[in-house]
């Protein structure tokens, strides 16, 4: 299949310079025109100050592309909810009807780690399998090595009243087979955290804290959750990152609480979550639309707090995954 990938990011991975993936949902149906185009190169900003290299993946007229320039990401942004929301259900799906893509955290992680792969065999460096063991060296091993880290605002997760509607994010199971990295702020806290990290657990998922015990609630920087594990440095959790890619265990998450200077008032966005949520029930919002329909909500009754926290919290990400992915970048293979 092919794989578009920018010359920006081709040229980083020739110079051997660590690349952080983006997503494009949160462009297509995160935030509202221009606010998301701005904010989309805004974040790509920080991680080229930060030393790294960004790569927002989306699907362009069926072609997956890894490293989209201004223009196409002025083109999705304006183009919103019109773009389709694809995991990793709909890749085959938008691909093979020639569509924009808007990818979410599964489809991201998933095209990440294709690109890696379609890198290394271009460049007839050795063939990477999931399923066979094989000894890689030199430029392959870097390239592979290079697309695992990805930077987003908050993962889906296990929705409240999974009970009778079993809605769970498929980013849950991405992350428990393909070996990426996903840096963000927590689960989207219009989900239900605590059986989200039960998910986790079962899937043999690490979830990682930076900085405190406790693990974030997107628009807050305190769930009330303890966090499973905790780290203090984007070189700690560097090292857990690439300890998990050598024993080939699948991804891992990373959650960066949001400063407490920009963080959203918890009382103020729990009550606009649970009018939401009892709107989308009212209204039959289901499935991929709930998540846009309740943070559109959430926006417009919070009149906006959340969604500055959002893009605060976004960029604080990217920052702090720009130095994980420099930090993973230079630790050597131990297996």
């Amino acid at each position: 299949m092919k794989v578009q990938v920018s010359r920006e990011v081709q040229e980083a991975l020739r110079l051997r310079k660590a690349v952080v993936a983006l997503e494009s949902t949160i462009l297509c149906h995160g935030m509202p025109y221009p606010n998301n185009v701005r904010t989309a190169l805004e974040v790509e900003d920080i991680i080229r100050s930060s030393g790294a290299v960004p790569a927002t993946i989306a699907i362009i007229e069926g072609v997956p592309h890894v490293g989209l320039g201004k223009e196409e990401i002025e083109m999705l942004g304006k183009e919103g909810h019109k773009v389709k929301k694809v995991s990793r259900r709909d890749l085959a799906y938008v691909v093979a009807s020639g569509l924009h893509g808007a990818t979410t955290v599964s489809a991201t992680m998933y095209l990440a780690h294709l690109a890696g792969i379609k890198v290394s065999r271009e460049r007839g460096a050795c063939v990477y399998s999931e399923r066979t063991p094989v000894a890689l060296t030199g430029l392959a091993l870097l390239d592979l090595l290079l697309l695992k880290v990805f930077v987003t605002g908050g993962i889906g997760g296990v929705h409240r009243g999974v009970e009778s509607t079993w809605d769970v994010s498929t980013d849950l199971r991405e992350l428990s087979k393909t070996p990426v990295c996903v840096v963000c702020a927590g689960v989207k806290s219009i989900l239900d955290i605590p059986k989200t990290l039960e998910f986790l657990e079962t899937e043999g998922v690490p979830v990682m804290t930076a900085g405190q015990d406790h693990f974030p609630s997107f628009f807050t920087a305190d769930s009330g959750m303890r966090s499973p594990m905790r780290v203090d440095s984007a070189s700690q959790a560097a090292s857990v990152v690439r300890a998990q890619n050598d024993l080939e265990l699948g991804g891992s998450l990373v959650a960066v609480p949001i400063p407490l200077e920009d963080q959203a008032d918890a009382r103020e966005v729990e009550n606009a979550i649970e009018i939401c949520l009892e709107r989308a029930r009212r209204e039959g919002v289901r499935g991929n639309a709930i998540t846009p329909f309740i943070l559109q909500g959430v926006k417009d009754l919070t009149k906006g707090k959340s969604l500055e926290a959002n893009i605060k919290l976004v960029k604080n990400n990217a920052e702090f995954g720009a130095r994980l992915a420099l930090h993973l970048q230079r630790l050597p293979a131990k297996l």
